[in-house]
């Protein structure tokens, strides 16, 4: 039981917004991060987004939610969502 329970800590977890939910089974979400610009030191705001699987098409377009690092599902995939933190 406890391995199974590292294995999960040691897995990337970020929290982000859904931005599409046109694809079956599969959300965008939108991480955004800060980062120090190198030359000038100024705080600068990053986004990435991610392909993640959502098996119950629970989730909508503009929802809170939390996503974990999973073994490839397809091409792009590599996310899975854990749960909605709050509804759009």
């Amino acid at each position: 039981m406890s391995e199974a329970v590292n294995r999960l800590n040691r897995r990337k977890n970020l929290q982000g917004i859904v931005v599409s939910d046109k694809m079956n089974k599969t959300r965008v979400v939108q991480v955004k991060w800060d980062q120090k610009h190198s030359q000038y030191l100024k705080g600068v705001r990053r986004a990435s987004k991610y392909k993640a699987h959502d098996e119950k098409n629970e989730s909508k377009m503009g929802d809170v939610v939390r996503i974990m690092e999973t073994r490839p599902i397809s091409k792009d995939k590599r996310w899975v969502i854990m749960g909605i933190l709050q509804k759009a």
